[in-house]
This record gives structure tokens, C-alpha cells and sequence, in this order.
């Protein structure tokens, strides 16, 4: 079987159907054995940078800070222990008010080293409150909106509309295009770390499919006609809403040009060189918790 991605998976038995059961939820509430996961400015709690873990409290023991939070949702159960996120005020001294010796830190920065499990909890917490907080106001007819089905849905208030919005997810295709031997094609974002070379990258539009948009993304950002798009796996990426979907493309020319403005360099590597990366500011590969980093390393090695 193969191995999942980071942030994909996770623990987790979501109870979808339990959401709008407010008996149960309000058990949950009251249950000694529930935990709580805090978000603060879409940062996550862990016990420090050297060996992090991903920390939770007993819900019961900070029942003040869920009851006074805008944003809360339920997560799931954990081995029959059911786990609810709470989003802490900006103003707040979130370490102060949790009596706590973890720190709030970006997942993008320790999520390598946690425990995959954890960094699934994590980011799904994340990305959660990362769309409570875009979606204050109806897209409908611009009233706002108030939270309902244990945090997962947003109701307009307006009761001449009534819309409902759902967690919002953006797809994306991320894919390494290769020749068929010992080269593929890496690129430079405006955006990654100074160095940092990746795979190509773009958004699905209205009307697509996934295929139509590996092709057209892959056009625009090399230059390449690329056929046998063959699907590798997926990885939700909560920085803030992207779903990746992973791809292998197979180039039928070699000439690269570029027509996205966002792209500073791409260009054709060889799968020894790529074996000796330095990791460092001249040049180095994505960051290892990435589907990039996985299309990447498995492409080298062989897995």
C-alpha cells in the first residue's frame, strides 16, 4: 500500500454524520476524555523546534476559552475520543491563557518533523479556521454568516437567502515532467525560498479536467507538450485552502520557454545531479513534507 502524504489521512474518524447532532456534541462537550487543539493566526501549538510534537489540552480544562471563541469547530474521534478545535483571538497572549511551554509555530515550518498523525490534526485544524475567517459574509447576497453543522458549514443569517458555503477547496495539479530517461524539468517560483527549485505547479479552472489542466499548466510554464499524464496521489495543502494533485508527464519536445510571469527559471536537470543536491541557498529541493518533494525523490530513486 502505499504511503500517504503528509497532512493526508491522519487518525481521524470525521463522524461526518454526527455533526448536526447536538445531544451528542453537547456529550462530547462535557466528556472529561475530549481534547481540545488550538489555532492561533493560523499558527498550531507544539511543544518546541527541536523535536516537535503537536499538543492538545483537556478540553474541559479550557471549556472559558472555547465559550468565548468566535470560531470552533469538532474534528473527529481519536480512538473513540472525540478532538475540537478552537481558534484564539488575535489580541490574545495565547501561551498565557493556555499556561503552556509550547509555542504557536507555522506548520509549514516544523511540519517535517512531526509525527504524521499529528501533522494531520494540525492542518486540518488550520485549514478550517483559515476558511472561517475568509468566509465572514455571505458570497450570495453579503450578509453575514454564522457558523452551524459543529463548524464545517456557513449559514448566511439572512433569512430571504439562507445559502449555505462549505469549506472551500482549491484544486491544483503539480506535476514533474520528465523525458522518459534521466531528465526532468524543475522550475523557479518568485515566490519559493532563494535556491529552492520545484516541480511545475497551477490551479484547475472552470471547465477543466485534471488531464486538460496538467496539459495547459505545462504549456505555459515550459513550453512543453506533455503526454502518458499518469496520476500519483494527492495532498491536502492547508496554506491556505489547496488540494495537490500529483502527476508524471512525459515531454514530447525539449525546448523550454516560458509564458507565466511568476516563473523566474526553468529549465532540464539530470537525475544524478539532482542526487547531489546541496540543499542549501544555491540550490536545493523542495521542502520534504511536499508532494513536490515526494514526485521528486521517488522519481530520482526509483520508489
Amino acid at each position: 500500500m502505499r504511503e500517504t502524504n503528509y497532512y493526508a489521512a491522519g487518525p481521524l474518524d470525521r463522524v461526518s454524520h454526527l455533526r448536526e447532532d447536538e445531544a451528542w456534541l453537547a456529550a462530547r462537550l462535557s466528556d472529561s476524555e475530549s481534547r481540545l487543539v488550538p489555532v492561533w493566526r493560523a499558527r498550531n501549538l507544539v511543544s518546541g523546534l527541536g523535536d516537535p510534537e503537536g499538543l492538545t489540552f483537556a478540553l474541559q480544562e479550557m471549556r472559558h476559552l472555547w465559550e468565548r471563541a468566535e470560531f470552533t469547530a469538532f474534528l473527529g474521534l481519536v480512538d473513540g475520543v472525540a478532538h475540537f478545535a478552537v481558534d484564539i483571538p488575535d489580541e490574545e497572549d495565547p501561551i498565557t491563557t493556555l499556561a503552556t511551554d509550547g509555542i504557536f509555530e507555522d506548520l509549514r515550518n516544523v511540519g517535517p518533523a512531526l509525527d504524521k498523525d499529528h501533522g494531520a490534526i494540525l492542518a486540518y485544524a488550520r485549514g478550517l479556521f483559515s476558511w472561517h475567517r475568509r468566509h465572514l459574509f455571505c458570497g450570495v447576497c453579503g450578509h453575514a454568516t454564522e457558523s452551524v453543522q459543529a463548524g464545517h458549514v456557513r449559514r448566511c443569517v439572512n433569512q430571504g437567502c439562507g445559502a449555505q458555503h462549505f469549506p472551500r477547496l482549491d484544486p491544483a495539479v503539480i506535476v514533474l515532467i520528465h523525458d522518459g530517461g534521466d531528465r526532468c524539468v524543475l522550475g523557479r517560483s518568485k515566490r519559493l525560498l532563494p535556491g529552492m527549485y520545484s516541480t511545475l505547479a497551477g490551479f484547475v479552472e472552470p471547465g477543466e479536467s485534471l488531464e486538460d489542466t496538467v496539459r495547459r499548466e505545462m504549456k505555459e510554464e515550459s513550453g512543453l507538450d506533455v503526454t502518458d499524464v499518469t496520476y500519483h496521489s494527492s495532498q491536502p495543502w492547508p496554506f491556505p485552502s489547496s488540494l495537490m494533485l500529483g502527476y508524471y508527464a512525459r515531454a514530447t519536445n525539449t525546448e523550454i520557454s516560458c509564458e507565466d510571469d511568476e516563473i523566474e527559471d526553468v529549465g532540464w536537470y539530470d537525475r544524478d545531479a539532482l542526487k547531489k543536491s546541496p540543499e542549501n541557498e544555491t540550490f536545493r529541493l523542495p521542502r520534504r513534507d511536499s508532494i513536490a518533494r515526494r514526485l521528486i525523490d521517488e522519481w530520482i530513486y526509483g520508489a
